[in-house]
């Protein structure tokens, strides 16, 4: 029983720090182009330029 008190207060602290991360991830544009990434590996120019 004793470990309750140690255990919930942690885990609400690493729910509130993970919900801090994903906020600041948020609002710092890091989910913005999800597809862009991709599309430019797909869509590389890998020409060397001799021919």
């Amino acid at each position: 029983m004793d470990i309750l008190f140690l255990l919930i207060p942690l885990s609400l602290a690493l729910v509130f720090l993970i919900g801090a991360v994903f906020w600041w991830s948020l609002k710092s544009g890091q989910f913005d182009d999800l597809e862009g990434p991709a599309h430019r590996i797909l869509m590389d120019d890998d020409r060397t330029g001799g021919d």
